[in-house]
């Protein structure tokens, strides 16, 4: 039992030595590394798949060991855990410790001063009490101990110096502790809104297509809030490399969202619109195209759903607008059967290399799409999940979907299926890319690290010094009935510059002391 109980006691006191915390906060710095430099599979599970793919065994396994999600890793979660813990065992004593020196006196005065780094000698006719009465009023701020009968005075100064480094470690474990909860009670949802007055609002999950949610966060009592997209702006060099986004939107707020009471709000890349405890962020756009399709019997259906920018500096992108119910056919098998999908390329300023469209610039200057038309059963009922951005393709291998026309086609172009069905390229609306990310610990978070960067201010800037004077009556003979007064100082850190203010402080207690003795 003993040797078990030395045991827990080395372990404690190794866990919550400053050293430990030092290297639990490297290891969580370089544990963070996977999460930045990685995808993760919270916020893009397609890109995270695609990479373990094309990455084979290494892919699989650094996926086995946790590194696409990095930050829900037990490992992330240990040292995480372990740099709370050694910080609390960490700043509890020293804090009582810092209280303690707080309240008691200055250390004594030493005997032999001329030992001191910093020392002087004077002589002065003043008595001890003239001397001691002397210093006090020009150690004015200092923390002092006077003791009259041995004619000394301690003085110190500095202790803000420890203030600010336990400042900045609680600041720090505040910031452990609000980021945790953050995370705990926030929730981050993607949206894609066409920029034509296209509404979303914040009532329900299911209106979000990609919700992510804290552990305490059920969905259910969101910050009520809609917004509309009204316009979307994009200025780019000769060069296409952008400039500025912007988009106009309104919204409203409160429990009652069905009014016409908007108010405006201009949102741009780093420019959130922050509503509600609520940052709506603009984190992308795109491009949209519309395809109306004539069919043999004269209805038409009309579609605009966004492509995917697949090169961000001229955003060639790419797509597919699904057709899944034809016009008047009741059989549910026939129906299957005459379902379209228009997929291919989108170019806002489109540029040919011989048949291959291709996009020069970022802008929609000339648009073009070049676009395979399929005609079968699309597969939407197969319970498969499907990417608007693609076709089933286990439908295309099977045979049920076939392509049936192929064309390069430009603004108000169109083509015509072998039935008799006419699809024309119709127009092109721009989209956005929303995020709406909700922390309630973000005030803290913010207040946190205001205090880290006071509290290591503080220690960087502050010195701890102390300073001692013996005044002492001379002995017999040429100089009786005059003092000597001893002087010596002492830098409790290492920063320079003490030495000039125990030459000014000398100085003006030497002033002193020859006025009064005038």
């Amino acid at each position: 039992m003993t040797d078990l109980r030395a045991f827990l006691r080395n372990t404690w006191r190794g866990l919550t030595s400053m050293r430990t915390a030092l290297i639990l906060l490297f290891l969580l710095a370089v544990a963070s590394f996977p999460g930045a430099l990685l995808p993760q599979r919270s916020l893009n599970a397609a890109k995270t798949e695609e990479y373990i793919q094309q990455h084979g065994w290494w892919g699989r396994t650094l996926d086995q060991l946790g590194f696409f999600e990095a930050f829900a890793s037990p490992w992330f979660a240990a040292i995480y855990v372990l740099l709370f813990i050694s910080l609390i065992g960490c700043l509890i004593p020293r804090t009582v410790e810092y209280a303690r020196q707080m309240v008691a006196k200055p250390v004594l005065t030493p005997r032999n001063l001329a030992r001191m780094p910093h020392h002087h000698q004077v002589e002065t006719a003043l008595p001890v009490d003239e001397v001691l009465s002397a210093a006090r009023k020009r150690l004015r701020g200092w923390r002092i101990r006077v003791d009259e009968q041995q004619g000394t005075i301690s003085a110190e100064r500095g202790y803000l110096r420890e203030t600010g480094n336990l400042v900045f470690h609680f600041a720090l474990l505040g910031l452990l502790v609000a980021f945790g909860a953050g995370k705990m009670f926030g929730y981050e949802g993607q949206v894609i809104l066409l920029a034509n007055g296209s509404t979303f609002c914040n009532s329900a999950v299911l209106n979000y297509d990609s919700f992510r949610a804290g552990l305490r966060v059920d969905g259910t009592n969101l910050s009520p809030f809609c917004l509309r997209v009204n316009e979307f702006k994009a200025t780019y060099q000769h060069n296409g490399q952008p400039i500025d986004f912007q988009s106009k939107m309104d919204y409203q707020i409160g429990d009652d969202l069905s009014g016409d009471r908007w108010q405006q709000a201009d949102v741009a890349v780093n420019h959130p619109l922050r509503i509600v405890g609520d940052r709506v962020y603009l984190q992308g756009h795109g491009y949209a195209p519309t395809f109306e399709v004539t069919f043999p019997g004269g209805e038409q259906r009309s579609s605009t759903i966004q492509w995917r920018p697949g090169d961000q500096s001229t955003f060639l992108s790419e797509g597919t607008t699904k057709f899944p119910d034809p016009p008047g056919i009741t059989d549910e098998h026939q129906r299957r059967e005459r379902q379209l999908a228009i997929t291919g390329l989108f170019a806002p300023t489109a540029q040919y290399n011989g048949a291959i469209l291709t996009s020069v610039f970022p802008d929609l200057l000339k648009p073009a799409v070049a676009v395979d038309v399929y005609r079968g059963d699309l597969g939407q009922d197969s319970g498969r999940s499907q990417s608007i951005f693609e076709i089933d393709q286990v439908m295309v291998k099977s045979g049920k979907l076939n392509k049936v026309a192929r064309k390069n086609l430009e603004l108000g172009q169109d083509l015509t299926l072998d039935d008799g069905t006419k699809i024309k390229f119709a127009g092109v609306e721009q989209f956005v890319s929303l995020q709406v990310s909700h922390d309630p610990a973000q005030v803290y978070v913010l207040l946190f690290s205001v205090l880290m960067i006071g509290g290591i201010f503080f220690s960087l800037t502050i010195k701890r010094r102390r300073w001692w004077m013996r005044a002492t009556p001379a002995g017999e003979g040429a100089a009786a009935g005059r003092t000597v007064v001893d002087v010596g100082g002492l830098a409790r850190t290492d920063q320079a510059g003490y030495g000039e203010e125990f030459s000014r402080l000398t100085s003006d207690l030497v002033t002193e002391l020859n006025k009064r003795g005038a």
